[in-house]
């Protein structure tokens, strides 16, 4: 059966989701969301990545996105791969209370897959849902901002320090991304 989220247009707009191996709750500590922040700042600046926004979730990502280089299917293998290794490296030397937990878990998952080694973080799959209309993308980009709400992790989505959602309110922010207007440009 063919995966209906992939990729198929390397240079279209996209909702992602990029999910950690059974829903692991990793991204508790800010160093890890940092490190997430400091990539995709990395990823736009060197790959061609242009973010409309973006969640860090405890245990996934949400991103709108398009690839300037019409290879965003490389550039999200290459943030999984450098992101995977060196969160590995944080959760292997800091002091980590999940340390044993979290690893026994990773090492399970690679064990299952051949493309693994030692550890997999990432789920394989990016679920990748393309943007076709003005009203889907409207739908998804409140679907992000809402997300930390819904979980209940604060009040208002611009209270949410690792959200694109401060970005469209106006407040400072730790991650540029370029703000969708009302009206999109689709095909």
């Amino acid at each position: 059966m063919a995966d209906t989220y992939q990729i198929s247009d390397q240079s279209g707009l996209y909702f992602v989701t990029l999910t950690v191996i059974e829903w692991v709750d990793i991204f508790t500590r800010m160093n890890y969301k940092e490190l997430i922040i400091n990539n995709l700042n990395y990823c736009q600046k060197n790959k061609g990545l242009e973010i409309y926004a973006y969640v860090i979730m405890t245990n996934h990502i949400h991103l709108i996105v398009r690839s300037n280089s019409d290879n965003l299917s490389g550039t999200l293998r290459d943030f999984k791969s450098y992101t995977s290794k060196e969160l590995l490296k944080l959760v292997s030397m800091q002091e980590e209370s999940r340390q044993e937990w979290m690893l026994r878990i990773f090492s399970n998952a690679a064990y299952k897959h051949r493309r693994n080694s030692v550890f997999q973080l990432w789920s394989h799959k990016n679920h990748a849902e393309l943007l076709w209309s003005n009203e889907f993308i409207e739908e998804k980009l409140d679907y992000i901002q809402m997300n930390p709400v819904r979980t209940g992790i604060v009040l208002h989505p611009e209270e949410y320090l690792f959200s694109s959602a401060k970005n469209y309110a106006g407040e400072n922010v730790l991650l540029d991304v370029t703000l969708i207007t009302k009206k999109w440009k689709t095909m």
